[in-house]
């Protein structure tokens, strides 16, 4: 403690570090991966605003075992992944541990999340590492640093960031598996990533007309790509926000799906993003509140909902391809099914987003859920019975996901499900009077 007192290191009330103006200039700051396609956009936002940030990549099973030294192994599975990535990181000798920072998002709710950046600073006390701050990402003012702030212009470029990375992935999704050229839909969305990076160092791309532009001349690229549209299976993928995302968090789900001979389908973030808002309009038509608040969490809400409405009218230009189903619609699929007060975690939305798939063909479906997630087992695992009981074509299989669970387990129960999946898609085939699927790999 006297060591850090010496350094120089200014801490608030609490004691934590702060990250100031001066480590701005100095320091790089490091940023857990999720979704690989969004994240390359929104870091490339932070550094034109001045940051120097790097997107973490390493995964692997020292990247574990970094998270089972410092987190309890009871812990959630994505907060041991994260913090062992963040250790690993700073172990690997790349970085100065004295001019390296750690940002990582806070939702300040009740979900395990809101307490990952405590964990990470008590991981770094026990690792040795105390001097490095830790930054909170967050829009409730729950941790404020002199040398980090979320600007206006900030929070405009990181939405278009979901919006373009929501279609990017939406789009390499239905054409990679068909794709007559291998690799064509991923040279493309790294063309595209590379070109909307470009647009934002220029103060571009991120205007509602530039969007809109942006967003159909990428659907137009993606639809020039050559296909084979032989019919194969169609399998989504929900459940926890990290794991469902993380491809070192699900052991590569996508592309062991991929290897199987599926399309898959990830719904985007901009459905959470809308849930987490619509959040706020719930509390307070059930529980009362301020109707100054409830007035600007509206007005945010009807501007993110202009912007979902952009994707799909972009998507809806080229008939080759399905557009995302709009939130609302979403939301009423579970009316009665499930509550709207039902918010922890993924909350009613996981419930959703797997009525929803079984409605647009993606009846198969994967629900990848961190061993001993509460929220997940309640509005996932929980609510399977339900969804099959409504639509008889729903085919879920949860798995789970910790430090213990062998890959191999997981994938012997995802074939099962594809299994029953192959079976009912050539009888589909032969109702429609249709020639056989594409051959599937042999389980």
């Amino acid at each position: 403690m006297a060591e850090l007192e010496k350094s120089g290191l200014q801490r608030d009330k609490t004691g934590r570090i702060l990250f100031t103006k001066e480590m701005k200039e100095e320091y790089t700051i490091l940023c857990p991966m999720m979704l690989p396609i969004h994240f390359a956009l929104m870091v490339d936002v932070f550094r034109n605003c001045g940051y120097k940030m790097e997107l973490l990549t390493a995964s692997g099973p020292n990247i574990v075992q970094e998270g089972l030294k410092y987190v309890h192994n009871d812990t959630c599975y994505p907060a041991l992944l994260v913090i062992g990535q963040f250790i690993d990181a700073l172990k690997s000798g790349k970085y100065d541990v004295d001019k390296t920072a750690l940002i990582i998002t806070q939702t300040g709710g009740g979900c395990r999340a809101s307490n990952y950046i405590h964990l990470l600073r008590k991981a770094l006390r026990k690792a040795g590492l105390e001097q490095v701050p830790v930054i909170s990402l967050n829009l409730s003012g729950l941790e404020h640093n002199p040398g980090f702030q979320v600007t206006l212009p900030m929070i405009r470029k990181i939405v278009a960031a979901i919006v373009y990375g929501d279609v990017l992935m939406l789009l390499r999704n239905q054409v990679k598996p068909y794709e007559v050229e291998a690799g064509a839909a991923d040279r493309l969305v790294e063309r595209w990533t590379q070109k909307l990076c470009q647009q934002f160092r220029e103060g571009k791309g991120y205007s509602q007309r530039a969007e809109k532009a942006n967003l159909r001349e990428l659907v137009k690229d993606f639809a020039q790509i050559r296909v084979d549209r032989t019919p194969k299976v169609r399998v989504g993928i929900v459940g926890e926000i990290y794991v469902k995302y993380a491809a070192f968090a699900n052991n590569h789900l996508e592309d062991f799906l991929a290897e199987q001979g599926c399309e898959v389908n990830v719904p985007g973030l901009m459905g959470f993003v809308l849930f987490k808002i619509d959040n706020r309009l719930e509390d307070i038509k059930l529980y009362g509140g301020n109707p100054a608040k409830y007035a600007v969490v509206n007005a945010l809400m009807n501007y993110v909902l202009g912007l979902e409405a952009m994707m799909i009218e972009a998507v809806k230009t080229q008939p080759c391809f399905q557009p995302p189903t709009p939130y609302f619609e979403m939301k009423k699929m579970v009316k009665g099914v499930i509550g709207y007060g039902d918010k922890m975690g993924e909350g009613w939305l996981l419930t959703a987003e797997m009525m929803e798939l079984t409605e647009a063909g993606y009846e198969n479906i994967v629900c990848a859920q961190p061993f001993g997630c509460l929220p997940n087992h309640i509005c996932g695992k929980g609510m399977i019975r339900r969804i099959k009981e409504l639509d008889e074509r729903a085919n879920i299989v949860p798995i789970d996901y910790d430090p213990s669970a062998t890959r191999v387990n997981q994938e012997n129960r995802i074939k099962l499900m594809l299994a029953v999946a192959r079976e009912n898609l050539q009888k589909k085939l032969e109702r429609q009077g249709k020639g056989p699927a594409a051959k599937q790999p042999e389980t």
